[in-house]
C-alpha cells in the first residue's frame, strides 16, 4: 500500500480492514463462508457468514480508544446482560483460547486493533426513532442502569471514567480549521460550562456501567423488539448521562419522542434527577465529544465532513449559550 491508510478512499480502506476481520476470525476458531460489510464508521463492522450456517457480527476497533482491558468489560457484561435481562443484546463470541478479543497487527493502519465477534442481530438499525422505540429504549436504559448498579467488570477488565465531556479524549477542538476569533470563545465557553457541570455531578457520587451511545444507529428495531448493540464507548458515569446522550439524538425532531424516552423510563425506575440546565449541559457536551471525534477520525467520510460539521456543531452551541437550551435545529427555535 503506497498511500497512508487515512488518505485512502472509502472502498480502499474497507478492504484493508477486510483482512485484518479475516485475520482476527481464524483466532476465534471459524470457517468462514462470506463475509459482507455492515458499517464503516467509526468503528467497522462485518456481518460474517459461517459454513456452518451461523451468522456473526465481527467488530474492528478502527478508530477505537478502548484499551484491552476495555474490551473484556464490554464483552462481559454483554454476556451478563444477555444471561440476567430482558434487555436484547449479541452475545459475545470467546476466542478459541478464552480470550474476549484480538488484538491484530495492522501493518497498513500503522498499529494493532482490537478485534470482538458477537452474535448477529437480525433487521434494520433503528436510525429514526419514533414513539413505541423510544419508549421501548428508555425502557432499555433504565434496565440496564438496574442490572449495572450490581454489576462489576471481571479480573483483567476495567471501564473508564465518563467525568468529562470528551471521555478523556485528546482535545483537538482548536485545531479545527477556519476558526474565527469569536468560533474559539463558543468553544471555550462551551466546554468550561460543560465541565463544571460534570465536576460538580460526579463530586461524591456513585457511578455505574453505561452505555453511553444509546441512539438509533447503536438500536435494531425489528418485529417491535428493540435491541441494543456497540458497546465500544461503555463507561463508569452517572445515569442522567445517558439519558442525556439519547435525548441529544432527538433534540429538534418531534417534542413527543423524548417524552416517549422518558415514559419508558419512568415505567422500570425512577427517573434520575438533575436540575434541566445541567441537563442542557450535558446534552449540549454531547455535541463537543463528537465535533471533536471527527476531527481525528481516520475515516474517509468522516474526515471529508469534519470542516463542515464544526461549523453546525458551533451553530448549535451557540444557541444552548444564548437560550439554555440545547436543539439540532438551533434556527427551528
Amino acid at each position: 500500500m503506497t498511500q497512508a491508510y487515512d488518505e485512502l478512499g472509502e472502498a480502499e480502506q474497507v478492504e484493508v480492514l477486510r483482512g485484518v476481520a479475516l485475520r482476527a476470525a481464524s483466532a476465534f476458531g471459524l470457517e468462514v463462508e462470506g463475509m459482507a460489510l455492515a458499517l464503516h464508521g467509526y468503528n467497522t463492522t462485518f456481518r460474517v457468514d459461517l459454513r456452518d450456517g451461523r451468522r456473526l457480527a465481527l467488530r474492528v476497533g478502527t478508530n477505537s480508544h478502548s484499551t484491552p482491558e476495555h474490551a473484556v468489560a464490554q464483552q462481559a457484561w454483554l454476556g451478563a446482560i444477555a444471561a440476567q435481562t430482558d434487555v436484547r443484546v449479541p452475545e459475545p463470541l470467546r476466542t478459541s483460547d478464552g480470550g474476549w478479543f484480538v488484538s491484530v497487527d495492522a501493518e497498513e493502519l500503522g498499529r494493532a486493533v482490537l478485534v470482538t465477534m458477537a452474535s448477529w442481530l437480525e433487521g434494520p438499525d433503528a436510525e429514526v426513532l419514533e414513539p413505541d422505540s423510544a419508549r421501548a429504549l428508555g425502557r432499555a436504559m433504565a434496565a440496564l442502569h438496574a442490572q449495572a448498579a450490581g454489576w462489576a467488570p471481571p479480573p483483567g477488565g476495567a471501564l473508564p471514567r465518563l467525568d468529562a465531556p470528551l471521555f478523556g479524549d485528546l482535545d483537538v477542538l482548536d485545531d479545527a480549521p477556519g476558526l474565527t476569533a469569536d468560533d474559539r470563545s463558543v468553544l471555550d465557553t462551551a466546554r468550561s460550562r460543560a465541565t463544571e457541570v460534570f465536576d460538580r455531578l460526579h463530586r461524591g457520587a456513585e457511578v455505574r456501567p453505561l452505555h453511553a451511545d444509546l441512539h438509533g444507529g447503536n438500536l435494531k428495531w425489528h418485529e417491535r423488539q428493540l435491541a441494543v448493540f456497540d458497546f465500544d464507548d461503555a463507561g463508569l458515569g452517572l445515569p442522567v448521562l445517558d439519558l442525556a446522550i439519547s435525548t441529544f439524538y432527538l433534540r429538534g425532531s418531534d417534542p413527543a419522542l423524548e417524552a416517549a424516552l422518558r415514559e419508558g423510563y419512568a415505567e422500570v425506575a425512577p427517573l434520575p434527577q438533575a436540575d434541566p440546565s445541567d441537563v442542557e449541559a450535558l446534552i449540549a457536551s454531547r455535541q463537543l465529544l463528537l465535533a471533536n471525534a471527527l476531527l481525528v477520525s481516520t475515516t474517509a467520510e468522516h474526515r471529508a465532513q469534519a470542516a463542515d460539521y464544526t461549523g453546525v456543531a458551533l451553530a448549535r452551541l451557540r444557541h444552548w449559550l444564548a437560550s439554555g437550551r440545547f436543539s439540532l435545529s438551533p434556527g427551528d427555535g
